[in-house]
């Protein structure tokens, strides 16, 4: 009796972890299958395939610096109303260790965007101010401060050029960004990128596109004048 016990929870073991497999197949096939019919109605290039070397061209970019086994997947990239843009699917891993010391490993996934721009710029990060970056703070990391102390508390500002970040940190753009307090920004060489802690819908996507344009027509035009 005991030895069928064993038997049937083992083949019950099996088929969940099939079961879980199969699952995870078909949600990543109809994934795949909404970005190629998305890529086609936006007019964008589509590949589904892990690109490992994405950190040649973009590997200065802060959130695209994490972890190891690094990739993109799910990619889409061209023209969108008028501005280079790439959106895509990010993988990377860290590893901790157990009560045990057994290495585990964490896979982490989000949604990354980036507009090129025609003019090349130092380094500035936004993002919403959470724990860590206050204790950051408290030791002494510099985080650039502005006369909205709304913004100033809901959003973390760090660059290589604090003139930089006042030029972009103007009124509308602070009230865009305190209308959407889940945008973390990165501005660096000929790049304005958009990323998230998780992985998107496929039906989120345009309109975080359309974000994207926003935040571009918010730089002010002086700049490219420089």
């Amino acid at each position: 009796m005991d030895d069928q016990f064993v038997i049937i929870a083992i083949a019950a073991g099996i088929m969940l972890v099939l079961a879980v497999v199969y699952f995870d197949y078909v949600r990543r096939k109809k994934r795949r299958e909404a970005f190629a019919l998305l890529a086609q109605r936006l007019g964008l290039r589509y590949s589904a395939a892990k690109n490992r070397r994405i950190d040649d061209t973009y590997g200065f970019l802060n959130k695209l610096r994490q972890g190891s086994n690094r990739y993109a997947y799910n990619t889409l990239e061209g023209d969108y109303q008028g501005h280079p843009v790439v959106t895509f699917d990010y993988h990377y891993e860290t590893y901790s260790t157990d009560s045990k010391g057994r290495i585990q490993t964490l896979h982490h996934r989000f949604s990354f965007f980036i507009l090129c721009f025609e003019a090349s710029f130092p380094e500035l990060r936004i993002y919403p101010e959470t724990f860590f970056s206050k204790l950051g703070q408290m030791l002494g990391y510099d985080d650039i401060d502005f006369e909205s102390v709304e913004f100033s508390k809901a959003f973390t500002v760090r660059s290589t050029d604090k003139k930089f970040a006042y030029d972009i940190c103007h009124t509308g753009m602070m009230e865009y960004l305190l209308g959407h307090k889940d945008l973390a920004l990165e501005i660096e060489a000929q790049c304005l990128a958009m990323g998230f802690d998780r992985t998107l819908k496929v039906e989120e996507v345009e309109g975080r596109l359309e974000q994207l344009i926003h935040l571009r027509s918010l730089v002010p035009a002086y700049l490219f004048k420089a």
